[in-house]
Order: structure tokens, then sequence, then C-alpha cells
């Protein structure tokens, strides 16, 4: 296989560049160069994805079997359409990285792969979309939809969309599972959201690595929601926390009610945590049934830890800063009990 991967010096996109290379597979990456290290094994060119001259430079290393596209989550849909339109004709497929954020319903809905799709132009530009009142649909969706399209566009029946709903693992840079290992590492009595049975989807990096890869080696084509098909409930999630930090510290769990009375913003002072009913109900059996194969989620979070503890450090990003709550505003919540 010779597969181009946009991106590919980042969380998701370092996991499969690594796993292409142990394939015995030829990668070129393309990125700008500015963050994060090229994997060792890779054929690397740097370049703008949104400047066509680039993009053509790239072409002229093509063409490839396939490519792999994990850097367009903060692009506009007419950029992932100059990219597709350009390298069209020098790969045979197109495995695109979306997310759950796509659908109509979500995050008040359960899902399967066949529910509809917000709508968006392949041409749109960063200001189409909105974000609801409630936080949905959000712009963030529209705009990824609007991305699908432009692939479909360029790509058709040959383009294969992974729609994950949170990635966790070794490299993380959101910061929602290191940020949920430091505290119970902090030790003492901690804020749990409530209730403990609630179960979470969660995948591990290297599961969604490994099945980006095998679909662009495959010849399948449309949607796959890519979220744990077993998942763990919050309590257990802590609980592999506390064992990965050998932690004494003790979870203290809160209803709804009160964190929302005391202002905690879900999805990140407390991450992981969101009421809505849709967010965990995400049907990921057609991946399964194409060979998505997860970890348990416990493996991930010693994996992370380990990653952690030795000094692992991500890729800088913003959106590091917006996930933990501050132990002052946690200690008003735990006091008011």
């Amino acid at each position: 296989m010779r597969i181009l991967l946009m991106g590919g010096t980042w969380f998701l996109g370092k996991a499969i560049a690594e796993q292409a290379v142990e394939r015995g597979w030829q990668v070129t990456t393309f990125n700008r160069g500015r963050s994060g290290q090229d994997v060792v094994g890779v054929e690397p060119v740097h370049g703008d994805r949104t400047v066509q001259a680039d993009l053509r430079e790239l072409a002229g290393h093509g063409p490839w079997d396939a490519v792999i596209d994990t850097s367009s989550s903060e692009l506009a849909p007419r950029d992932v359409l100059l990219a597709t339109t350009t390298l069209c004709e020098q790969a045979r497929r197109w495995v695109h990285i979306s997310t759950v954020s796509v659908y109509e319903g979500w995050p008040h809905q359960a899902l399967t792969d066949a529910s509809p799709l917000l709508e968006c132009p392949p041409d749109a530009d960063e200001a189409y979309g909105f974000t609801g009142e409630d936080g949905s649909p959000t712009k963030y969706g529209f705009q990824k939809a609007g991305g699908e399209r432009a692939v479909t566009e360029a790509f058709g029946n040959s383009a294969v969309f992974l729609r994950p709903g949170v990635i966790l693992g070794p490299g993380e840079y959101v910061g929602r599972l290191p940020w949920w290992l430091e505290r119970v590492k902090r030790g003492g009595r901690f804020v749990a959201p409530a209730p403990a049975k609630q179960r979470i989807q969660p995948v591990d990096v290297r599961d969604v690595a490994q099945f980006a890869l095998d679909q662009a080696a495959n010849t399948t084509t449309g949607g796959y929601n890519v979220t744990h098909p077993e998942g763990t409930s919050f309590a257990e999630f802590l609980s592999g926390c506390l064992a990965a930090t050998d932690s004494t510290a003790t979870p203290v769990w809160v209803d709804p009610e009160v964190l929302e009375e005391h202002g905690v913003a879900q999805w990140t002072e407390l991450p992981l945590w969101r009421t809505h009913a849709g967010v965990w109900a995400v049907d990921s059996s057609r991946a399964v049934a194409a060979g998505l194969n997860c970890r348990p989620i416990a493996a991930t979070i010693r994996d992370t830890w380990r990653w952690w503890a030795a000094d692992g450090r991500p890729v800088d990003h913003p959106r590091w800063a917006e996930h933990g709550i501050a132990p002052e505003k946690e200690a008003k919540v735990l006091a008011s009990l």
C-alpha cells in the first residue's frame, strides 16, 4: 500500500503513521511542519493544504492507493473540497476522519450510521452554520458535515467516513483523560458526576488508527460510527484511573442538579460528563462488523498514565486549558453536600 496521510504528527495522525510504517506501507505525510515531529520512516512533505500551489506540488509525489485525512477538523468545507478535487486523480479512495457531531440528532438522540446528517454545501466557507441555544446543533457539526460532502463530491463511492465520539489514549492533546489521572493522583475527596453507572464510549487512538488503515486497504464505502461497542461505566472509568495512578482518592458522586447549581460546565470542567441522552448512545455495530476492535478502556487508561508519568508531552493545543474544574470550585461543591 502507498498512502497519503494528511497530518501525521499529532495524536491520531501520528498513531496512523506509526502503524502504517509497521505494516511496511509506503507513507507520505503532508502537514505544515509547525508542530509535532515527522514519524521515522515516512516521506514528509510540508505545505499548507489551503494553498492550491502546495497541493499541486504534493500531487507530484503520488499516486497513492488511499488518502487518510486527519487534519481537517478546523477547516471549512471549501478547504476540504480544494484538497479532494486537487488530489482525486492521484488516489483510489479517501478515508476521512469526521465526527458524530455531523448528525442532526447529536447529542440528544441515540444514533446509528443511518441517522440523518446536518445539511451543509461542500463549498461552504467558515461562516456557514450555527450553534443552537442548548448547544446543539453546533457550527462545528455543520462544518464537518460540509467537509464530508466535499469528499463525496470528489470521491463518490470511494469515500469512507469515520465518525468518532471521544478518542483517548497516549498522546492525547485535548487533556480529558490526563486531567482525570492528575486529579485522582492528587488524592483526597473529588467530585464525580452521578450517576456512577452512566456508561461512556471513548475509544483508544490506536484502535481508531488500526481501523482507519484497514478501511484504506478495503473496498468499503460510507460512514462508520467509531465508538467503544461495550463502553464502561463512569465508576469503572474512575476506578481505572485510581488503579493506574495507585491513588487512594475518594470519588464523591454528585447529582447533575447540584453540579448545575454550581455552574459546573459539562464536557469541560468535568471531562466526559454530559447529561444529553444521546451522547453515549452511538451504535458502532457497522464498524465492528467491518473490523473495529476496541481494547478495554482500562488498558487505555493504564497506557495513558504510563505515557504521561514518563514525561509524556502532547502537542500544544488551546483546548487543553479548557478542561478541569478549579480546586476552589470543586471544594465549594464538596462543601455544599
